[in-house]
């Protein structure tokens, strides 16, 4: 069995600018190779990952394995949440 966070495939996707990233939905991305959240804008969007980009982020330590379905993702950063006083 692979290790790592699972996600469904259909959620990493690639920029226009080769970004690879994990849409979260409600118009939020999140870098794969940063861990930096940012507004999405649809018009940005290029593909979602091929076994080819899976591939690069696997040699690049981001991604454990991948499967037809499911992204074997190393740990990210969480999201920046306000802190309550």
């Amino acid at each position: 069995m692979a290790s790592g966070n699972a996600i469904n495939r259909t959620w990493v996707c690639q920029l226009v600018d080769g970004t690879p990233m994990i849409d979260w939905g409600n118009g939020q991305v999140q870098d794969i190779l940063t861990g930096d959240y940012r507004p999405f804008d649809e018009g940005e969007f290029s593909h979602v990952a091929t076994d080819r980009d899976l591939e690069l982020l696997r040699r690049a330590g981001r991604v454990s394995a991948y499967t037809s379905r499911m992204v074997y993702l190393i740990a990210l950063p969480e999201a920046r949440r306000a802190i309550l006083d």
